[in-house]
Order: structure tokens, then C-alpha cells, then sequence
């Protein structure tokens, strides 16, 4: 079976965020980015020109300076004031499209996730495919948020960037004609000298910095998938409290705990001392760069071919030209780490659109839809982490009006055999015919029940009726009658509500839904003998054309089932068992 896992091969950091940007381009919300784009682009541009006019200013307030220009001082001092006006209403225009631009980006990128995810049951069937299907939601919040906020910034950050050397860089080139260098009695003047020198000091800042930093983009995916970890294992322990502190567990969920943040302090640590070894060198540059320009432009102002303000000019251009050319050395880390969340968030994304080619692969459970209004079991072996199971029988054919029950003992892989019938579990061998998905619902002991209003928690996928007469009527059958002025209010009706309420909410979704095909997995097998008595109570009246099969460890009630078939679990020595181990391990 093929590997889903957070290495697998995947295209290189370009294509997957070309990969990306062409999914999100095709969203409907792009119009609003692509007029947010063109807005920031004229900004920017716009930027550029009074940062141009800006440097030109250097030379006439530095040599009024120079002569003393009291009134010339003054004029140039206005003129700044105007410029930096300007300059300050663009940067507010620029900060605002940056800020827009993100919660755009954010909102389509993680849609796109969402919607890849929450379809075609994928959101479960990640899960049992390894590594990668390991906490979705730190890749969907988290890694999405992150990877959507530095795709902003540094790509606002290149483009202003590339603009500015545009701009400066034949400024410089024009300037350096009056940069010589004099070598005994003559003058040597290089074309472009200055250009040329920041080109060297970007290009060996540049080098330098992404030998020191690379190591960071590994750092930074091991990072991510520990904080992931941890906040799993605190979400975890938040959620199993009380069971945690009567069972005395406080010190073994206190040492799983400790073992995860040391796991995450480590990668932390590592983090730590490479962005020291990185800072060798940005900073360095940064500090030698206040004076490196001045240096290099000197013979041409102590040769006196530049004046002061001239050599201020020259300097303005100079930094200017070196800061577009420096932007990778400033932003190797930040780079590394975007490098890193694009790499978790994309390799998800291309997981989630591989499942379906992962299991139609040879090796695996076929499902299809059934041809003859049955459901058809024909020779299916489904393979656990423990063994295997398979039916008695071979082949088992449920009809219209059946209610068949797959007997399984304790430990005999009852729920992956369910899991597998619902489509959820591929592993294993054999052919699964069942009816269409909408005339089917699915019951387990706990009942799903999402976050909401109870109206949406009744109303469930393929519900019936949804008008307040028919839900009051629901919740009146299954003794909930004092939720019926409830039906509009939101909570957590998982955390609300007892455990027997819970599944009672379950069968009053049932009697909504009036399923054609029931398949349960110890559904009929509720925690107490009065639910138990309703849902067969519920079976025998409002279901009572309904198809069941119920895959429990219990034949009660006597004379309820048409048919009884055993599930059969293998020998752990047997070879089928070897070869499903082999099998598992091959798609983790």
C-alpha cells in the first residue's frame, strides 16, 4: 500500500506555493485580494518615488549645511516635512493593504483546508494514514495563520524590495561616475563602482547567511510538530480531568506532560543557539553596513570630485541599493521558518487529495455502491493493528427489511469491521457492495453531536423534518421534552448533557433521519435498560422498515434478529496476520 507520510515526496517550496496560490486563485473571494494586490502595488510604487525624491533631497540640505545656508536650511527643512508627509500617508496605506491583505490570505488559504479536509469522510481517514494525519488542527490553525502571515510579509517585503533597487540602482550607477579611486598620480574610475560594491557586500551577506541558516527550515518543521504534540497532550489531559484525578493519574499524566515539553524544549534549544550562530552574521553586516558606504564613496569626496552633500546623496543610494540587495540576509530566519510551515501545511494538503489514490491501491478493501439495493459482504478480511477479522460466512447479502447481527467477542476487531463498512477503514481485502450513502445512517454508542444549536445538533446530515413541531415531537419520544424550548440555544451538548441523554439526542436524530439502512456499532447496546428498551421500542415502530446490522458482543434481545453471523479473528501467529502487519506499516 502507498506511504502517507510527512516526508513523502512532494514538489519543491516554489511549487507548492505556486500549487497554493493557484487553489486560492480560483476561490470565489479573490476579487477582493487581487484589488488589495494591484492597491498595495501602486503603493508601493508610489513609495519608491518619493523615497527617490528623498535621497535627491540629501544633496541640497547637506550642502546648505556645508556653507552654512541659513535660509537654504530652512527651505530644505519644509521640503523634507512634505516628503516625510507623504511618506507617512503611503506607509499607513501600506501597513493597512499588508494587515487586509493577510485576513484575505488567511480566510482563503484556510477554507481551502478546510474543504479538503471535512469532505469525502477524509477528515477520519487521515488519521490511520501515519504521521501526517497526526494533529490536523495545528496544521489548519496554527501552520495556516503562520504560513498565510509570513507569505505577506515576505512577499510585500520582495516586491518593495525589488521595486527600491530598480529605483536606486541607476541613481547609484549615474553617482559613481564622481567615485574614483586614485592610485598614485592618476584617477581610477570604475563604471558603476558603487554598484558594484554593494552588489559584493549583498551577495557575500547573502551566501553566508543561507550556509549559517538552513539548518533552520529542518529545526523549524521538528518545531511546529512538537508544539503540536504538546498542545495535543494538554488538550488531552484538560478533557480527561476528572477521570485523571480519581483514578490518582495526576503523576503518570504529569510525567506524559514533562516528556512532551522536554521533547519541544530540545527542539527550542537547538532553535535557540542556530539563530545565535545566525546572528554572527546579520548582525555584523548590519553594523559594518552604517559605514561601509562611506568608506567605499571616500576617495571621491577626499579626491574633492563629490561635495558633502553629494557624498550624503551617494551614501542614500548606496543603502538603498544594499538594503533590496541584503533582504535574504535579513530575512533568513524568518524565510526558514516559513520554508517550515509550508511544508506542513502543503504536505497535509497533498496528503488529503492523495488518500483516495493511497486506497485503491491492490491491498486494500474495495467499497462500491450496490447494484441490487443490498449490502454485500463478499470475502472480507479487514486487517488491525492486533490481527485480522473476517465473517463466518464468506459471503453475506442483507436484504430490504433484514436485521442481521455480526457477533463479535471482546478484543475481536468488531469497530474496525465497522469502520470498514462505513468506508473508514481500508485495510484488508474483500468487497463491500452497499446501498447509497444518504440512505444510510451509522450509529455508535456515543453519538456525534456538534458544537451549536440543538436545532442543528437534531438536525444532523439528511435529517427529515426540521420545523419546531416535528423536533418538540422528536425530543417528546425519547423523554427529552424538557429541551423542546432549547432548540435555538447554543452550547456543547456533548459537555452538557449526561451520557444516556446524549445517546437518547442520538435516537431522536434517527427518528428524524427514518434511515432506510442502519448499521451500528453496539448502538443497540446503550449504558442503561431504559435506553435500551427505547431504541428497540424505536426499531419496532417509527423504524420498523428499517434494514439493520449491529455488530455487537451481545445476541440480546432474544427473537429481535433475522440472522446471526459470527465475526472471526485470526490467530496472532497466523501468516494473513504477518502479512496485514506488513500491510499497515507499509501505509504508515
Amino acid at each position: 500500500m502507498a506511504s502517507l507520510t510527512e516526508h513523502s515526496r512532494l514538489p519543491g517550496p516554489t511549487k507548492r506555493l505556486r500549487s497554493l496560490a493557484r487553489e486560492i486563485y480560483n476561490t470565489p473571494g479573490r476579487t477582493a485580494l487581487l484589488f488589495l494586490a494591484a492597491g498595495l502595488f501602486i503603493v508601493i510604487v508610489l513609495t519608491a518615488v518619493m523615497q527617490v525624491k528623498l535621497n535627491a533631497w540629501n544633496q541640497p540640505f547637506y550642502d546648505a549645511i556645508e556653507r552654512r545656508n541659513w535660509n537654504e536650511f530652512l527651505h530644505q527643512l519644509g521640503v523634507f516635512f512634505l516628503l516625510a508627509a507623504g511618506l507617512l500617508v503611503l506607509n499607513v496605506a501600506q501597513t493597512a493593504a499588508n494587515q487586509l491583505i493577510r485576513v484575505r490570505l488567511r480566510d482563503l488559504a484556510t477554507r481551502d483546508l478546510i474543504g479538503n479536509w471535512m469532505t469525502e469522510r477524509r477528515a477520519t481517514r487521515i488519521t490511520r494514514a501515519g504521521e501526517i494525519g497526526v494533529n490536523p488542527d495545528q496544521r489548519i490553525q496554527s501552520d495556516a495563520q503562520t504560513l498565510t502571515e509570513y507569505t505577506t510579509d515576505l512577499g510585500i517585503g520582495l516586491l518593495q524590495s525589488t521595486i527600491l533597487l530598480v529605483s536606486f540602482v541607476g541613481v547609484l550607477w549615474i553617482l559613481s561616475k564622481d567615485v574614483v579611486i586614485p592610485i598614485g598620480d592618476r584617477d581610477l574610475a570604475i563604471p558603476g563602482y558603487m554598484v558594484w560594491a554593494a552588489l559584493l557586500y549583498a551577495a557575500s551577506g547573502s551566501f553566508i547567511s543561507w550556509r549559517i541558516g538552513r539548518p533552520l527550515v529542518r529545526l523549524g518543521t521538528d518545531r511546529y510538530a512538537r508544539e503540536a504534540e504538546f498542545r495535543a497532550a494538554v488538550v488531552q489531559a484538560s478533557q480527561r480531568a476528572e477521570g485523571i484525578a480519581l483514578s490518582n493519574g495526576e503523576a503518570g499524566s504529569r510525567r506524559v506532560l514533562v516528556a512532551s515539553l522536554e521533547s519541544l524544549v530540545a527542539v527550542l534549544r537547538q532553535i535557540a543557539f542556530a539563530r545565535a550562530r545566525l546572528t554572527w552574521v546579520t548582525a555584523s553586516y548590519g553594523w559594518v553596513g552604517l559605514v561601509f558606504p562611506i568608506i567605499v564613496a571616500a576617495p571621491g569626496y577626499f579626491a574633492g570630485r563629490l561635495t558633502f552633500g553629494e557624498l550624503m546623496m551617494v551614501v542614500g543610494a548606496f543603502n538603498q541599493v544594499q538594503s533590496s540587495l541584503r533582504w535574504f540576509v535579513d530575512n533568513t530566519g524568518t524565510i526558514a521558518d516559513w520554508r517550515a510551515t509550508l511544508f506542513r501545511v502543503m504536505s497535509f494538503r497533498e496528503a488529503l487529495l492523495g488518500l483516495d489514490a493511497v486506497e485503491t491501491v491492490d491491498g486494500v478493501i474495495a467499497r462500491e455502491e450496490s447494484a441490487n439495493d443490498r449490502l454485500v459482504l463478499d470475502g472480507v478480511n479487514v486487517c488491525t493493528r492486533h490481527g485480522t477479522v473476517a465473517l463466518s460466512d464468506e459471503l453475506v447479502e442483507v436484504s430490504p427489511g433484514e436485521r442481521v447481527l455480526l457477533l463479535g467477542q471482546p478484543g475481536s476487531g468488531r469497530t474496525s469491521f465497522f469502520l470498514a463498512i462505513a468506508g473508514l477503514w481500508a485495510h484488508g481485502s474483500g468487497r463491500i457492495a452497499i446501498p447509497p450513502d444518504a440512505e444510510i445512517a451509522y450509529l455508535t454508542q456515543r453519538p456525534f453531536l456538534p458544537a451549536g444549536t440543538l436545532r442543528e445538533a437534531l438536525a444532523g446530515a439528511g435529517s427529515g423534518a426540521t420545523d419546531d413541531e416535528g423536533l418538540r415531537a422528536a425530543l417528546a419520544r425519547v423523554g427529552l421534552d424538557r429541551l423542546a424550548d432549547a432548540l435555538d440555544r447554543a452550547g456543547r451538548w456533548d459537555l452538557e448533557l449526561a451520557t444516556s441523554d446524549q445517546e437518547r439526542l442520538g435516537y431522536a436524530r434517527l427518528i428524524l433521519a427514518k434511515p432506510r439502512w442502519l448499521v451500528s456499532d453496539e448502538g443497540l447496546d446503550p449504558t442503561d435498560d431504559p435506553n435500551r428498551a427505547l431504541i428497540l421500542s424505536i426499531l419496532s415502530q417509527e423504524l420498523a422498515e428499517t434494514t439493520i446490522v449491529n455488530i455487537s458482543q451481545r445476541r440480546e434481545p432474544t427473537g429481535f434478529y433475522t440472522r446471526v453471523v459470527e465475526l472471526v479473528s485470526s490467530d496472532p501467529g497466523d501468516r494473513v496476520v504477518t502479512a496485514c502487519a506488513a500491510q499497515m506499516n507499509e501505509s504508515r
